[in-house]
């Protein structure tokens, strides 16, 4: 057992430890937590039997139940209480038992007080996935052993004892998780913030509060990366409290990753400015992306050579539900960008096509404004196909928009997924381009986006 390992083991041993909800990081850090001798307790909305063979296991390991409606009763008395991202931190169970006494934490909180390598964090509105994945393919290029999690890929407390100092740790944090973190990466990146689960959030000053907390406990010798074109993320420059850099594509700047005005993506740094690749050579498509790829060569920088990095960019096709090909049939493209899921990102989705295209939009209801959203939808699509609680929403921001009556824009309503996409088949013509891009959370009728996309996907390939 690694030193790192060790410690945490002695930090929980004897200790009254309570999970709430027994998602899949959570099935293994229970049975881990057990084997290092904490007396462990689930709080959990499900009864027992719901839970079916894995009821079973927990019997054998002795863990403590609190299940049901009254579950957030086993919160009491406990030492430490582990939350998922989306069990809203200021519940008043969880913040009487904080004041109890009780340590609140998280899964990738642990992780960061016990990783024993350096971390790369991204947090952001928009990007953040894909900023991930390519700073995580840029160490993986330079020869380097990466652990993904955070947001994306896998639970990493449960792999701590694999991780070695020399390794690199990527995360993608989302404001769920920040909101309570009290440690900072050696690298943080904000991609940029905009407004967001503000269902979730009590105002959009505490889901800003969250993405700051990603800064808030850096130190000398760590770096921060800021979008400079996004207000919010370019006044967190005060909270930097290390070196600090920027990302930008609308200007030159002598302090960051650049998009050079002859198409080439550059980085400035103590009075030098090093090319890395051209415009023309990166794969992913969509301006936001060539964002998205500044940002993870500022965050690299120093630490990767820069022919990885050019590798990467010339490579790296993207990642699933992310502006993704899906077919073309008669004619007609497909794309998948389930991840579209604020009105900024469905935004920088249809500026990524060079011609008026064909969406289908709505989904569950986050309470963001969607007036931005239409004077895009009128430049840049011909069909809306609208679906979901959102749909009526942005019909009546785009209807009130001005000319909207001369645009000439079409615009469908469909129940579900399977009539949004047999209307966008009808309304189709040989050059056209179709694409999921729903502006919403997709809760009203999918667990997830990528649960939406996958079905989006199945149904357009059984066309």
């Amino acid at each position: 057992m690694q030193e790192d390992q060790q410690r945490l083991a002695a930090a929980v041993k004897g200790k009254k430890v309570a999970f709430i909800g027994a998602g899949v990081s959570h099935k293994t850090l229970l049975r881990q937590f057990c084997g290092m001798g904490a007396a462990v307790t689930l709080c959990d909305k499900k009864q027992l039997e719901e839970f079916g063979d894995y009821a079973g296991e927990l019997r054998e390991l002795g863990v403590n139940l609190s299940l049901g409606e009254g579950y957030l009763a086993g919160l009491a008395s406990q030492d430490m209480i582990l939350r998922t991202p989306g069990f809203e931190y200021y519940t008043p169970e969880l913040q009487a038992a904080k004041a109890a006494g009780a340590l609140v934490t998280s899964e990738m909180e642990l992780f960061f007080e016990y990783c024993p390598c350096e971390i790369t964090a991204v947090t952001g509105s928009d990007g953040k996935t894909t900023t991930t994945s390519l700073i995580a393919a840029m160490f993986e290029a330079a020869g380097r052993t990466v652990h993904l999690g955070g947001n994306i890929g896998r639970a990493l407390l449960p792999i701590l004892a694999q991780v070695r100092p020399e390794d690199e740790a990527v995360v993608e944090l989302s404001s769920f998780q920040l909101i309570s973190m009290r440690r900072s990466p050696r690298v943080a990146v904000v991609t940029n913030v905009t407004p967001n689960h503000l269902d979730h959030h009590k105002d959009m000053q505490e889901y800003i509060d969250a993405k700051r907390n990603i800064l808030l406990w850096q130190g000398e010798g760590c770096r921060a990366v800021l979008g400079y074109e996004n207000e919010v993320t370019r006044t967190m420059q005060a909270d930097c409290r290390g070196s600090q850099c920027w990302f930008t594509r609308l200007r030159e700047t002598d302090n960051g990753a650049f998009l050079r005005a002859d198409g080439m993506l550059c980085m400035a740094e103590g009075g030098a400015v090093t090319p890395v690749l051209a415009q023309g050579e990166v794969k992913l498509r969509g301006l936001h992306n060539i964002e998205n790829l500044l940002a993870a060569i500022a965050a690299v920088w120093g630490r990767v050579p820069v022919e990885a990095m050019r590798r990467v960019g010339g490579s790296f096709a993207g990642v699933e539900h992310r502006i993704e090909p899906v077919r073309t049939l008669d004619g007609v493209q497909w794309y998948n960008d389930s991840i579209a899921s604020s009105p900024t990102r469905t935004i920088a989705g249809l500026r990524s096509f060079g011609q008026k295209i064909i969406v289908i939009a709505g989904g569950y209801d986050k309470n963001i404004p969607y007036e931005p959203l239409a004077p895009e939808l009128l430049e840049h699509v011909k069909v809306l196909v609208l679906m979901g609680q959102t749909g009526p929403k942005i019909e009546a921001a785009v209807r009130a928009c001005p000319g909207f009556a001369a645009s000439g824009l079409v615009i469908e309503h469909a129940q579900d997924m399977a009539g949004a996409v047999a209307l966008a088949r009808a309304a189709a013509k040989p050059g056209d381009i179709v694409s999921l891009s729903p502006a919403s959370a997709s809760f009203d009728l999918y667990p997830n986006f990528e649960v939406r996309g996958r079905h989006y996907k199945e149904l357009v390939n059984a066309l």
